[in-house]
C-alpha cells in the first residue's frame, strides 16, 4: 500500500529535500495497524553555519553525532516531554538535518484518536513536532535508523500544489538565523503548526 521512496530520494541538497518531503507521507507499521500522515511542514537545519541548529559549530555530541552520518537517517532528540523526528540531510560530515513539524493524517485514523485522545478535534492531532510523534507513536528508540527501513519509513506521496516558504518557528535567541526562509509548509493545509 505504501511504497518507500526511492534510495537516492535524500541524496539532493538540503533545502530541496526539505521542500521535496512536503505531500510525501511518514509511515510507522505497529503491532496494533499503520498509521501514515502526509508530510505538510518541514524544517531546515543546515548545521556549522546556522545558528539555530543542534550542530552550530560543527558541534559534535552524543546528541548529534547521527547529524553527521549518512542523508536519510533519523535524528530524535526530546525537546520538554515531547520526541522530535529529524531527516538527517546533506553529505556525510556535514551535520544537517530537517524537522518534520506537522503532518496530515491519512492511515490509522482510530489509532491515532486512542493515541492522541478522542476529546481532541482531528486539526491539533499532528499539526507540531511533538504532537505528531505522539500520534503515531514515535519514541527516542529511532534515533539511527534510516527512513528507507521498516517500521517507520516515508513513502511515496502525492506532489502538492502549492508550498509557502518563511521563517522556521521557535528559535527566538538565534541572532540572524531568525529570519532564515527555511521552513516549508502546504498553502491553506489546516494541519499546518500555529506560527507564534
Amino acid at each position: 500500500m505504501f511504497t518507500p521512496v526511492a534510495e537516492d530520494f535524500f541524496d539532493a541538497p538540503t533545502l530541496e529535500l526539505t521542500r521535496s518531503l512536503i505531500g510525501q507521507i511518514l509511515v510507522h507499521e505497529l503491532p496494533e495497524g499503520i498509521v501514515a500522515g502526509r508530510i505538510i511542514e518541514t524544517e531546515a537545519y543546515m548545521g556549522a553555519e546556522d545558528r539555530a541548529a543542534h550542530s552550530f559549530g560543527n558541534r559534535r555530541t552524543k546528541r548529534t553525532e547521527i547529524m553527521f552520518g549518512k542523508p536519510g537517517l533519523v535524528y530524535t532528540y526530546q525537546m520538554h516531554t515531547h520526541t522530535l523526528i529529524n531527516v538527517v540531510a546533506g553529505p556525510e560530515d556535514t551535520p544537517r538535518a530537517i524537522l518534520i513539524r506537522a503532518v496530515e493524517p491519512v492511515e490509522g485514523i482510530e489509532l491515532m484518536a486512542e493515541l492522541r485522545g478522542r476529546h481532541m478535534p482531528i486539526k491539533q492531532w499532528t499539526s507540531g513536532p511533538g504532537k505528531l510523534t505522539k500520534a503515531m507513536a514515535i519514541t527516542m528508540d529511532y534515533y539511527g535508523h534510516h527512513f528507507l527501513e521498516k517500521p517507520l519509513y516515508i513513502a511515496q506521496g502525492e506532489p502538492v500544489q502549492e508550498i509557502s516558504v518563511g521563517p522556521r518557528v521557535g528559535i527566538g535567541n538565534s541572532l540572524e538565523a531568525v529570519d532564515y526562509p527555511y521552513r516549508f509548509w502546504e498553502t491553506g493545509n489546516p494541519f499546518v503548526s500555529k506560527f507564534r
